[in-house]
């Protein structure tokens, strides 16, 4: 599942992805009928809506043996919001098997297939930052940490308050720019205080909204998604 940010600004991150999980010997097919996984109207209210590409979705991806997502985001939305969505439906037993066969990337490779060593695809020092719904959606900080501690070529600086929101948040941002921008500007800060080369994550949200901050702050700092730093030869 590509998510909308991954076709629309990153689709490096796609293009990562399969060919990472390729070299490790899965077979990726790209069902080219995906469309967004409906957190964005979930997250506005506008249930019926979200409930309606939901029961689109879990059709869409009914065959798969295990649907692989580089968003927490999208993973958690997939997993916990679409059973309940579809609960009075004739979807909702698809939708709780589409639930339990989901999984975000990191969680896949090291939960599912078993893979934690890698060579970093760049070297130097990197930091991490949690992702809101991969932490506390999807509680899951390890596995992500799992894959950096264990780079070849790289080496893992914590970030101070990297599990803190960098502000992003979907709408939250938009609706609440002031704010957002605050929470950002903290965020920045401690990720350059690193003194890392990058800032990895697990999201494109994220990674769109540090990326802009550190942009605008003419940062020497790269914004990278997980996928792209373990996309070098597999250990």
């Amino acid at each position: 599942m590509v998510t909308c940010l991954g076709d629309m600004f990153f689709p490096e991150v796609g293009v990562s992805v399969t060919r990472l999980l390729r070299r490790l010997g899965v077979t990726v097919e790209f069902p080219q009928g995906q469309t967004c996984c409906g957190q964005p109207m979930f997250n506005s209210g506008y249930h019926a809506g979200a409930a309606r590409v939901a029961a689109r979705t879990v059709e869409l991806f009914r065959d798969a043996e295990h649907v692989v997502v580089p968003s927490g985001s999208c993973a958690y939305m997939v997993r916990h919001e679409y059973p309940a969505l579809l609960r009075d439906t004739p979807a909702r037993a698809e939708a709780e098997r589409l639930a339990g066969r989901t999984y975000e990337l990191s969680q896949f490779l090291v939960r599912v297939l078993g893979k934690t060593r890698f060579k970093a695809s760049v070297t130097g020092r990197v930091t991490y930052h949690d992702s809101c719904h991969l932490l506390r959606g999807l509680r899951e900080s390890e596995a992500p940490r799992t894959l950096l501690r264990n780079l070849d070529g790289a080496e893992l600086v914590e970030l101070p308050g990297g599990d803190e929101c960098c502000g992003f948040g979907g709408s939250f941002s938009v609706r609440l720019p002031e704010v957002s921008t605050q929470i950002l500007d903290k965020k920045l800060r401690n990720i350059e205080a690193t003194g890392a080369a990058c800032v990895v994550a697990c999201d494109s949200g994220c990674l769109m909204q540090m990326g802009g901050g550190l942009g605008r702050r003419r940062s020497k700092v790269r914004p990278l998604h997980l996928a792209e730093l373990l996309d070098g030869d597999e250990r």
